[in-house]
Order: structure tokens, then sequence, then C-alpha cells
């Protein structure tokens, strides 16, 4: 009987481990970040437009990751870091616009996630030009992301 329930269960973990490794190698994991990600109601840039965009001074590009992964991977040249956990994140957002919600402000963050759902919260709040940048910088199945692209970083803390 123990026997039994032994091979039963490294055959249950066999096709487990078997399945998340399929799963991965198909392109899994963009698809768990498209199921987690909400709609954005913002307008969708790639990397390489937001890029061009920011350094002509077009747009306000925030990478609003944590700290530690700016650390790990810098952020996007011209973007500024302002890491969305914080308790005054729209007030700082305020300052960088100048109080004016209807300036060009564009999120991106590692996989587009987490700008997706914070640009649907500015929107809320009253930001009438919020710009996403869905492939982040990790890349998803939107894209390759910023990384991948190639586009410059700034690595210094």
């Amino acid at each position: 009987m123990a026997s039994s329930l032994s091979r039963r269960a490294l055959l249950l973990g066999g096709l487990v481990a078997a399945g998340t490794g399929g799963f991965f190698a198909a392109g899994g994991q963009n698809l768990f970040y498209d199921v987690i990600t909400e709609a954005s109601a913002a307008v969708a840039l790639d990397p390489v437009a937001a890029h061009k965009m920011a350094g002509a001074g077009e747009i306000i590009l925030v990478d609003i990751r944590r700290p530690d992964e700016w650390a790990k991977t810098g952020s996007g040249e011209h973007a500024v870091r302002l890491d969305l956990r914080r308790d005054d994140f729209i007030a700082e957002l305020d300052k960088l616009v100048a109080g004016n919600r209807g300036a060009p402000l564009a999120l991106i963050c590692a996989r587009g996630v987490r700008s997706a759902r914070e640009n649907n919260k500015l929107i809320a709040a009253g930001f009438t030009n919020v710009i996403d940048v869905p492939e982040g910088m990790l890349g998803n199945s939107k894209g390759p992301g910023w990384i991948k692209r190639g586009l410059p970083l700034n690595k210094t803390p």
C-alpha cells in the first residue's frame, strides 16, 4: 500500500514537473503575465518609441519598479525612478508634472503588470495623458522589452 502511494506521488510529481517545464518552454511565463495583467486604459508605447520621446522631452518616463530591481538591471535612459510603493507616489508624480495632470506621463515596470494597474489608478485620480510601456524592461508576449531591444540603460543608483 505504501509503495503504491509512493509510486503515485512520484508519478504525479513527474507529471507536474514535466507540465511546468513544457509550460515555460512554450512561452508560458509570458502567458502567465498576460493572465495577471489587467487591461490598461492608457495609450501604449513600445520601448523604442518611449526612449525616443523621453529623450526629446515629449514624455516623462517613470520607472516604477523597486530599488532592488533598478540595482539589478538599471533603468531605461531618461527614466525617472519612482518606487510605486511609496505612500506619496501620486504626490511625487504631481511634482514631476508640475501639477499638470494633462502632461504626458509614461510608466514602465518589469513586465507590464504593475504599469497597467498603476496607469488605471492614475486615470481614476485625474491624470489625463497616461501612457503605458506594456513590454516593460524585461519583456512579455507583447514584445522583448527594453533590455532585450538593446536600448540604453542608466545603471547609476
